[in-house]
């Protein structure tokens, strides 16, 4: 790595995600689903890479960062436990923007994206990607939602506590992840300046994930799904443990390449007293087309042309 970027040192993430459950499956996330569809093991969530960013995240920009900092990844590879993962950060911001990027320690990329501080964040890794899709007319599994559609829970009551149980999709708590985390920060217990603990960077998606049951945002299936991309933004940060939100959710984008139909979701995040917005969150969760059984079936009969 150059000599104009931060790099972290190697650590080995862990899986907490086995027992995941949704739509009254197992996930990619068990060790024989991912076998039954190819994969070496069962994958390591994304979204916990990014607490290996954070301390060198903190470095670059300062306490801002858990104020208006944003993230923006696009996933390359999966990782699984017992491989090690090193994190690399861009030291001189270009246009408020760094670069960033994770590998293994063979060299194989993990991520790549963005990150910036407010107001003016740039054109975030994720933000680029979206400009560059094209119309998807040939959906099957998603055939049934809409750019612009609004979770039908909207808003939905939301709330970390530090021991809570965070349901089926995500089977442990806070306190539970701050043991196996693979950088812990004191601001993530009593030394956080702002008289609450910070929810970790990894567990934002948890906080705007685990009632996505509610949405109304429903699929054909049973089909597994992984996260493809993920974008975090503090507007007005940090999220805080003990702290109740309001959640609001939209579709933004839906894409499809070869082996996966997109579904892109907005969430903003609101504070429950104030109504002011504290964070947004971008999530592209990619279905595999080869996990739903009826795929070839719904697309005939949905008049899709799957030889396009």
């Amino acid at each position: 790595m150059h000599s104009d970027w931060l790099s972290g040192e190697f650590r080995r993430p862990r899986q907490m995600l086995g027992d995941q459950e949704y739509d009254g499956h197992l996930s990619i996330h068990d060790d024989q689903m991912a076998e039954d569809l190819g994969f070496a093991g069962a994958p390591i969530e994304g979204p916990t890479h990014f607490s290996q960013f954070v301390p060198l995240l903190h470095q670059v920009f300062g306490d801002d960062w858990f104020v208006r900092g944003c993230i923006s990844s696009h996933y390359q590879n999966m990782v699984v436990e017992g491989e090690e993962v090193q994190a690399m950060v861009e030291k001189t911001p270009t246009e408020g923007l760094v670069r960033i990027a994770a590998q293994k320690r063979d060299g194989t990329p993990v991520l790549m994206g963005t990150a910036s501080l407010g107001p003016d964040y740039g054109e975030t890794e994720l933000e680029q990607r979206m400009a560059r899709l094209r119309p998807a007319d040939q959906l099957v599994i998603l055939a049934d939602l809409q750019v612009g559609q609004k979770g039908a829970g909207n808003p939905e009551r939301i709330r970390m506590d530090m021991d809570q149980h965070m349901g089926d999709m995500y089977p442990f708590s806070n306190a539970q992840k701050l043991q196996k985390i693979t950088e812990n920060h004191p601001y993530y217990g009593e030394k956080s300046p702002w008289g609450k603990p910070v929810v970790p960077l990894e567990m934002v998606s948890v906080l705007t994930q685990y009632t996505g049951g509610q949405s109304g945002f429903r699929t054909r299936g049973p089909a597994i799904g992984l996260f493809a991309g993920q974008q975090i933004k503090m507007i007005n940060g940090p999220l805080l443990i003990g702290e109740d939100y309001l959640l609001e959710r939209e579709i933004i984008a839906l894409s499809e390449s070869r082996r996966t139909e997109s579904n892109w979701i907005l969430s903003r995040v609101y504070h429950a007293e104030t109504k002011e917005l504290v964070a947004e969150a971008i999530l592209n969760s990619a279905t595999l087309k080869d996990s739903y059984a009826n795929y070839e079936a719904d697309a005939a009969a949905l008049g899709k042309d799957l030889s396009v």
